[in-house]
């Protein structure tokens, strides 16, 4: 079966098969479906000429193909040629099966057909056997075939041609799939007709573009990663080194170690947080409630304004207003994004809750629209040139519970608006 490993073979393999289904078709069901036609045909082709048999049986009536038999009482008459008709030794062997005024009998494993007409005592027989069905089945056999021939060799070379364009085009769809990461391989695939196979190169085209994008990130993030681990270990590392040296006291060593590896270990977790998002995200055995949002808000108030006492919070609540997920995802939202405020905010945060929306602003700088587009992305280099995983945090973790959020730059300040997702 490897020859048909191909799809131009597989098409030469249905076109036979079709060829066979055609012949299969025309050599034993139409026939079948003839014969009902050519016997109604038969018994008027039987018919017409008993009107003018006389007795003595006109010869001038007399075919190759039409036996007639005249009978008065008892006596029967018939013609010379019903010996080439139908083989029998005496006549009355045949006149008893004509009990109708037509139809067809089967004598000596053969079928015949005839017509009777009846005239007072008289009764006019027209006799004859299959051969002119056999006849009209050749015929119109004999004009269908070549047209059906004519009509399956231009449909398969219609077929030939279509599937030949085909399968050159899948073999370019290979060819490029083959060279997906091969950045020197000419990509573009000029397809002339929009069609599906078209619309499955701008997806190939599109999965290309996406791969090579996340390459790139994945790169550019490991840097990155690399670039914010390295940091701490190179002060701890200096530190140490410094207290060899006599340069530094042992107290100072351990409070530049103490800080660097808490920073470190926050990083960590929350990378391992933002890889278990990834898990969660397949996840749908987690069971959302409705959450109180402003105990969650007031809470980790309480804990970020012992951080900088130079920062007033104003907070607004909509009682109305109300967000469907889990605690412990809330908190890490609002703990992210206060956090980044911490660093940035001049005086003033604000923590709006209205319509079942809310809103978190502080009044730092504006974010850069360059920064704007991946400030959500892991380790993407944002303000002021720092990495962080806190806003990537923020966004997938809405996206489990079908919320979004958007950032926006006021004329003083950012606003984090964090919404229900619209459905589709």
């Amino acid at each position: 079966m490897k020859y048909f490993n191909k799809l131009s073979h597989q098409l030469i393999l249905l076109i036979i098969i079709v060829f066979l289904a055609f012949f299969i078709t025309l050599g034993i069901i139409l026939p079948q479906v003839i014969v009902p036609t050519a016997e109604s045909n038969i018994y008027s082709y039987l018919r017409e000429p008993l009107e003018f048999v006389q007795s003595d049986i006109n010869e001038d009536l007399v075919t190759t193909e039409i036996a007639y038999l005249y009978k008065i009482g008892d006596t029967v008459a018939y013609s010379d040629n019903i010996h080439d008709i139908i083989d029998f030794k005496n006549v009355s062997d045949i006149m008893n099966v004509f009990t109708e005024n037509y139809g067809k009998f089967i004598y000596k494993n053969q079928i015949y057909y005839y017509y009777t007409l009846h005239n007072d005592n008289v009764t006019k027989i027209a006799l004859t056997n299959d051969t002119y069905i056999e006849k009209t089945k050749q015929d119109i056999l004999d004009a269908i075939i070549p047209v059906v021939i004519l009509a399956f060799l231009i449909i398969a070379l219609i077929l030939i041609i279509w599937g030949s364009f085909i399968v050159r085009k899948i073999e370019k769809l290979k060819q490029k799939i083959d060279n997906i990461d091969n950045d020197d391989y000419d990509h573009s695939i000029s397809f002339e007709i929009d069609d599906e196979i078209r619309s499955l190169e701008i997806a190939i085209e599109d999965m290309r573009i996406s791969l090579k994008s996340q390459e790139e990130y994945r790169s550019q993030m490991y840097q990155n990663i690399s670039h914010d681990f390295k940091t701490p270990l190179a002060v701890i590392k200096s530190y140490i080194e410094a207290y060899n040296d006599k340069i530094e006291d042992v107290n100072t060593v351990m409070d530049v170690i103490n800080n660097q590896i808490d920073k470190l270990e926050k990083k960590v977790h929350s990378l391992l947080y933002l890889n278990k998002l990834d898990y969660l995200k397949n996840n749908k055995n987690v069971e959302y409630e409705l959450v109180d949002i402003k105990k969650i808000i007031n809470t980790a108030i309480k804990e970020f304004k012992f951080r900088r006492k130079d920062v007033k919070f104003i907070v607004s609540f909509d009682k109305n207003s109300k967000f469907y997920g889990t605690y412990d995802y809330f908190e890490t939202i609002i703990d992210n994004i206060l956090a980044n405020f911490m660093r940035y905010t001049n005086s003033t945060i604000k923590i709006v809750v209205k319509n079942n929306r809310l809103t978190l602003y502080n009044d730092g700088p504006n974010i850069d629209d360059t920064l704007l587009e991946g400030i959500f992305t892991p380790f993407r280099k944002g303000i002021k040139g720092e990495f962080g995983l806190g806003l990537s945090i923020v966004k997938k973790t809405l996206l489990l519970m079908n919320y979004d959020i958007i950032i926006k730059n006021e004329k003083k300040g950012v606003s984090f608006i964090i919404s229900k997702k619209a459905s589709k």
